[in-house]
């Protein structure tokens, strides 16, 4: 697919929250990653509000297992408590994604290079990212490395199907929907041979708003340009 990237990221621990038990106390994990985390990671590897990551699909690799840990978070009114976190433990994922152009943000069209920002994005997957890489938590370091989508075995790739039910999918921003308003998406993951085939935002029929939000206006004072970005990276060789 055109402005496609590939990679691996892998990690000792992930923690993909179900919202239901983000608002405080115990913490419990998804099973699988949800699109707004993969959409995430991609974004740490490489990021513009020029473009939308689009995320295709994913591959589990390694067995979903769970751990729990005792944790002391920080109350907001001072103070600890115990509560305890469910972690996936152990997890790999290969995941295709690929870009377009935010055609909300016609105050960057000064910005839309599809070629430099393709190879700065593979150039970014193949130096493990701009950014540090989370699992879903900042306590959940990940790590990326380029692979062809495919390749070698999957824990999964002899199980047909496995249906998660539904799910949350991920957040529209208001600077990727044109509305200035956060909302929610929800949708039914279904795995077969270990890949889950993402359907893309706009496709999702399940949405609640969250309430209302502006984006931030970019221009040439406060955004580096791909030109310039492309020559600091591509061309002297940083990453």
């Amino acid at each position: 697919m055109r402005n496609q990237i590939e990679f691996e990221v892998y990690g000792n621990y992930a923690l993909f929250t179900d919202p239901l038990t983000k608002i405080g106390g115990e913490k419990m994990s998804y099973q699988i990653p949800t699109y707004q985390s993969l959409k995430g990671i991609v974004e740490s590897i490489y990021w513009k509000p020029t473009i939308m990551w689009i995320i295709d699909e994913v591959r589990i690799m390694k067995p979903i297992q769970t751990e729990s840990k005792g944790i002391r978070p920080i109350e907001y009114n001072g103070g600890n408590t115990l509560a305890y976190y469910t972690y996936l433990r152990d997890v790999k994922y290969q995941v295709r994604a690929h870009f377009v152009f935010n055609m909300y943000r016609k105050d960057l069209a000064f910005d839309r290079n599809e070629h430099k920002h393709h190879n700065i994005a593979k150039r970014a997957v193949a130096a493990g990212g701009r950014r540090d890489i989370f699992l879903g938590a900042r306590e959940c370091q990940g790590y990326v490395e380029p692979c062809n989508f495919g390749e070698g075995k999957s824990y999964y790739d002899d199980i047909p199907e496995v249906d998660f039910g539904v799910m949350v999918h991920g957040i529209n921003y208001p600077d990727e929907t044109g509305r200035d308003c956060l909302e929610t998406r929800l949708w039914r993951p279904v795995m077969r041979n270990g890949i889950i085939q993402f359907i893309r935002p706009d496709e999702c029929t399940l949405i609640r708003q969250v309430g209302e939000f502006s984006p931030k206006s970019f221009n040439n004072s406060n955004l580096q340009s791909v030109e310039e970005l492309y020559e600091e990276i591509i061309k002297e060789g940083g990453d």
